[in-house]
């Protein structure tokens, strides 16, 4: 490998966005690289990785070269020195960030690179890297727009600009418009690379405002969840009825199928395939495999249709926004570490409420485990996440029509499904917090019949 190969396999298990934490890096080599206008020397880059069990991702960079010594401001995204120069990741310098923003504000097409913006852009705002991020990165240009850097690329349109741009066309209030997005060729398809969004100001994440409310809970720890100011309960059920909103609206701008009996069992051997999967990861998930098993296996014996639709993918209380006007769902890349067939498949839209239930778990229960178990503190984080799945789910059942709780056996199996995810996840990057899935699975896996009656 080269010194910069060899320099990059050294920094990139530490980013934050990589996905391949817990295995080595075995090579990096550079497929492309694009020089950007602008006086800095800046290569958009997308590199080839794999990893020492054989797994092979490209992730997509914005790699600087300076002569000089690197500012304070940029040591932080220094990835070595090759020959003599600093070689930095870009998205932290000014000049480079003013120059994405005026291609896409020109719609300019480069060598490999097309720039499309959407309207009259303003320029010269002043941009920050927002530092929350797991899996991209994103820039915010003054208090108008933010700009999404996806990390790593797979060939395709991204569905996060498909979605968005849908349910904005359609005009749903739930959605920023995206008003810019840049594209490339990578295995002969066009490809999305980033995507720019009119930039919510003044909004809370509903993590942050979720998590207040335990911690308001806790301080209050003789009071039950309806007693305490910071009660959440209330805007649970309005972001229930938002999100049967967006499904709804997805329903009428994007594919539709039901699904039969020979579906159910295509979706339950899914369910099987990812266990088996994390169980090489996490041996310790053995012990509940039966379980996960048992519920998998009354996904199978559904006779009834099931609506299926393009859905979030990815959906918890950090991908919603509280503005003034109501609440705003980001992010519909899906999980980034499935590949893009399967983040663009029809689902039930089940999947979104299991995922946005197992988020209300890990507020009350991540809180929880910082405080060392108190027993009264655990039945406390208990009543607030029950109380707010409740008002959650009524929310969408009041928009939907339709209950979800109604559909327990899928339900239960996307659950269940998605604290398995969590469970591969927080081994590998939170190991202190992989109770809080597996307590899940222990709390979750009591059989339910059909009809959605307890055993």
């Amino acid at each position: 490998m080269s010194d910069l190969d060899n320099a990059l396999t050294a920094w990139l298990p530490r980013q934050r966005w990589y996905g391949g934490k817990g295995t080595p890096v075995r090579s990096v080599v550079i497929e492309h690289e694009e020089r950007l206008p602008g006086p800095v020397d800046v290569r958009h880059t997308l590199l080839r990785v794999t990893d020492e069990a054989g797994g092979t991702e490209r992730y997509q960079l914005l790699l600087g070269y300076s002569d000089e010594e690197l500012e304070p401001r940029l040591k932080p995204g220094e990835v070595g020195q090759v020959k003599g120069q600093h070689v930095f990741d870009a998205v932290h310098d000014r000049e480079t960030t003013g120059v994405l923003l005026d291609l896409l504000a020109q719609s300019r097409s480069l060598s490999r690179l097309v720039f499309t913006g959407s309207g009259d852009l303003h320029t010269g705002l002043p941009a920050r890297v927002m530092g929350a991020e797991q899996s991209n990165t994103s820039i915010v240009y003054g208090d108008e727009y933010i700009l999404k850097l996806f990390r790593r690329v797979q060939p395709g349109l991204n569905p996060d600009l498909e979605v968005s741009r849908a349910l904005a066309q359609a005009g749903s209030p739930h959605v920023a418009a995206p008003v810019g997005w840049l594209e490339g060729t990578v295995d002969g398809q066009t490809t999305t690379l980033a995507m720019m969004q009119v930039f919510a100001r003044n909004a809370t994440e509903g993590w942050a405002m979720a998590t207040a409310s335990v911690r308001d809970l806790f301080a209050e720890a003789d009071l039950h969840a309806d007693e305490v100011g910071g009660d959440f309960a209330a805007e649970s059920e309005r972001l229930g009825v938002a999100t049967a909103e967006v499904h709804a609206l997805m329903t009428q701008s994007l594919p539709t199928a039901v699904a039969g009996p020979d579906e159910s069992v295509d979706t339950a051997r899914q369910l099987h395939a990812r266990l088996d999967a994390a169980l090489e990861v996490v041996p310790e998930l053995a012990a509940h495999a039966d379980a996960l098993r048992a519920a998998y296996d009354q996904v199978a014996q559904l006779t009834g249709p099931v609506p299926v639709q393009r859905v979030h993918g990815d959906y918890h209380l950090g991908q919603v926004l509280r503005t003034q006007d109501g609440w705003l769902l980001l992010d519909f890349e899906g999980e980034p570490a499935r590949p893009l067939a399967e983040r663009t498949a029809l689902m039930s839209p089940l999947r979104d409420v299991a995922g946005m239930l197992r988020s209300y778990d890990y507020a009350a229960r991540h809180l929880l485990a910082e405080r060392g178990g108190d027993a009264q503190l655990a039945y406390r984080a208990t009543e607030w996440a029950e109380r707010n799945r409740s008002a959650f789910c009524d929310g969408y059942a009041a928009a939907a029509g339709a209950d979800p709780r109604d559909d327990a056996v899928l339900l239960r199996a996307f659950e269940l499904d998605k604290a398995v995810y969590e469970v591969v996840y927080e081994a590998r990057n939170r190991p202190s917090w992989l109770p809080i899935p597996v307590g899940s699975i222990q709390r979750l896996a009591a059989p339910v019949t059909s009809e959605g009656e307890d055993r």
